[in-house]
């Protein structure tokens, strides 16, 4: 599933496309993705202005004239294609051609200004709703989720407080979306790499019972913040289905310190550990036994 940072990407390929511009049409071309489309989709999408296009942990939100706001997840391998006339290839440095398997695509939407944007989704396990922008903090896609891995929220007395008397494995906690919203398995194994800390040891270990957070919470939310910086800088890591909407694919993953990279030397200093994989929750976990304790 496309993390943070690629759903970040695309939101900022989309932006110019969208921001600003009018649905001129909206058509899907089948009843549901991984939810049916909600009633009257395409008739309530038609004639309305986008007024902005954000993103809420994996969310993409683009903000009506009308007071609604368009929800679109991209699932396992969703991906939107955005075209016009005398438009220029933006391949980037790993192009691939756009998808031309049109029985993927299931969501055209034509917007003023002669751009056509595309949704593709071979698994059809996105989805796209319509809600109300004074309820969504109430939806039950958005109630209860944590502070954003990029805003200021996160920080070292706040994980401290949220990671407090908890005793399941560190790297579960942050996969917890009800603590940091948006942080999926690639990011929370390289954050805990850059912070020397074991995915494995438990969560309120890192954490003070009084006083201010300590070295561990203060090295982990510093190494979250800069390693979901660094991939949104990089266009997002394009593992398996992941395109950037000009087509082209993001390259953080050749800076990946341990994930997908068990039995290679641990890339920290002076270390001589060699990066391992376990499974934890049904998800590998890729580290060093060495340096993270």
């Amino acid at each position: 599933m496309p993390e943070l940072p690629e759903v970040e990407t695309v939101r900022r390929g989309l932006e110019p496309a969208m921001s600003g511009a009018r649905f001129v049409d909206a058509v899907a071309r089948r009843p549901d993705l991984r939810f049916p489309f909600p009633d009257r989709f395409e008739e309530r999408l038609k004639g309305r202005d986008v007024t902005g296009l954000g993103r809420r942990a994996k969310y993409l939100l683009a903000d009506l004239d009308d007071g609604t706001v368009l929800v679109m997840h991209l699932g396992m391998s969703g991906s939107f294609r955005i075209e016009g006339a005398g438009d220029p290839e933006m391949p980037g440095v790993f192009h691939h051609d756009r998808s031309k398997a049109a029985a993927h695509d299931h969501v055209v939407f034509t917007m003023s200004g002669d751009k056509t944007i595309t949704y593709n989704d071979p698994r059809r396990f996105g989805f796209m709703t319509l809600v109300p922008r004074n309820e969504l903090d109430d939806h039950p896609l958005f109630k209860g989720l944590g502070v954003e891995p990029v805003g200021n929220r996160l920080d070292a007395a706040y994980l401290d407080q949220a990671l407090r008397g908890r005793f399941m494995p560190l790297k579960a906690a942050l996969l917890d979306q009800r603590i940091i919203a948006g942080l999926g398995n690639i990011y929370a194994c390289e954050a805990l790499h850059r912070a020397g800390l074991s995915p494995r040891r438990e969560a309120g270990s890192i954490t003070r019972k009084r006083g201010a957070p300590g070295l561990r919470a203060e090295r982990l939310t510093e190494a979250i913040r800069a390693v979901i910086a660094e991939a949104i800088e990089a266009g997002g890591s394009s593992l398996r289905d992941h395109r950037q909407t000009d087509g082209s694919l993001g390259y953080f993953q050749h800076r990946f310190r341990v994930y997908d990279r068990e039995g290679e030397p641990c890339p920290t200093p002076g270390c001589t550990g060699i990066v391992a994989r376990i499974v934890q929750s049904g998800r590998s976990t890729f580290y060093c036994p060495a340096c993270q304790r």
